[in-house]
């Protein structure tokens, strides 16, 4: 029996986990929910899986939750705050944590579960892309399992062999190949960018997914963070990630070795089978989604990315090949940035230049405590803030 913490159960993966688990109730039960603000959502959620505890961002959101709990009869025990996050996710009484808090906010409990050596099915990726080798040194020590959700990462472990050990050349691999929808602006002219609106950008044509995450694939930063994610994951180096465009989405990624083959996985564009794939690897449960048909799909088509149409993708390789720092300013500079578009304080295009701006302003040092990852992570949102603001 597992015991699951979801760090950010209210978002669609934290639903979707919760969705898997409910199919499953010999196998897993819930230890804690956690969510910033929804406090009617994550109270339905205790009413159903009746959590040991319950997290919340504020103590005015605790104080809410506690009163619709008491109202249901649930004894679910109520915290809130950054450090009750770290607790129950590194909680002895968990064996599991769903760490899917989107942004920088979710690196800290993660990387508090990574500490206490649970297993980790990892949905954060700036918690890779903020504190990389801090994080993949704390899963060594600790002993933690270490499982990718990310539907492209999920697919490369498929494909990488059982014993992999992080040393690509020594598996024959050559190159890992990574997929994208392509977004909702693949074939948009380049001339029309200026004037997207919010609502433009967060209608992905594939996926369902939150609002920050479907401007980050409209931007394809989104997949500039999985490739320095997979490069940390995966041992790869920069130059042998390779991005390629699906726009079906049935393909999830692929890994190149030298022999000439070339695996791939596939499967319709649900979280659910990454999720149940982690959960219970190396078993295979079901997961609600429906059998892929290859009859109905007909073609599949792949593309190389543009850089001129998705410039954060070429910021992100830059900050992967700069290191050090770089990542975190890149990932901080976009949160801020992609937080003002969505506020309609900035356009769509200019998104990318501010955290150009921002990557070209701040020097690149070397981060290897979270505190040191936490204060670029602060003078890049500064800066970030300052610029939005001239």
């Amino acid at each position: 029996m597992q015991h699951i913490t979801i760090l950010g159960s209210t978002g669609s993966i934290g639903v979707s986990t919760l969705d898997v688990i409910a199919r499953h109730p010999e196998r897993y039960r819930v230890f804690a929910l956690t969510a910033q603000n929804r406090v009617e959502e994550l109270a339905d959620q205790c009413v159903r899986f009746h959590p040991q505890l319950a997290v919340v961002g504020t103590s005015e959101a605790a104080s809410r939750l506690q009163q619709l709990l008491d109202g249901k009869g649930v004894a679910t025990q109520v915290m809130h705050g950054e450090q009750a996050l770290c607790e129950v996710a590194s909680a002895s009484a968990c064996t599991t944590v769903m760490a899917a808090i989107v942004g920088g906010a979710g690196l800290a409990p993660s990387l508090a579960a990574a500490r206490a050596g649970k297993r980790v099915l990892l949905a954060n990726k700036e918690a890779l892309v903020m504190s990389g080798s801090l994080f993949m040194d704390a899963v060594k020590t600790s002993g933690a399992v270490l499982m990718p959700i990310d539907s492209e990462h999920n697919a490369i472990f498929q494909c990488l062999p059982q014993d992999y050990s992080r040393v690509p050349e020594a598996h024959g691999i050559s190159r890992i190949l990574l997929t994208a929808s392509g977004g909702p602006f693949l074939t948009r002219p380049l001339d029309t960018l200026d004037s997207v609106t919010c609502a433009e950008a967060v209608a992905h044509p594939k996926w369902v997914m939150g609002r920050k995450i479907s401007v980050d694939s409209a931007t394809m930063m989104n997949k500039g963070l999985e490739v320095i994610e997979a490069h940390y994951l995966f041992g790869v180096p920069a130059d042998d990630i390779e991005v390629v465009i699906h726009p079906q989405s049935v393909v999830h990624s692929m890994v190149s070795y030298v022999d000439g083959s070339v695996l791939a996985e596939l499967g319709n564009p649900d979280m659910r089978t990454p999720i149940a794939h982690a959960l219970a690897y190396p078993e295979r449960i079901a997961s609600g989604v429906a059998p892929l048909d290859l009859m109905q799909i007909a073609n599949l088509s792949f593309m190389a990315p543009d850089f001129a149409r998705f410039p954060c993708l070429k910021l992100a390789y830059d900050a992967l090949r700069a290191g050090g720092s770089a990542p975190a300013l890149l990932n901080a500079a976009n949160e801020v940035a992609v937080q003002a578009f969505l506020d309609e304080r900035i356009g769509f295009r200019k998104i990318d230049a501010l955290i150009a701006q921002v990557m070209d302003a701040l020097p690149v040092c070397n981060v290897d405590t979270i505190e040191s990852v936490f204060e670029q992570d602060r003078l890049a949102r500064d800066l970030a803030e300052k610029l939005i603001l001239q």
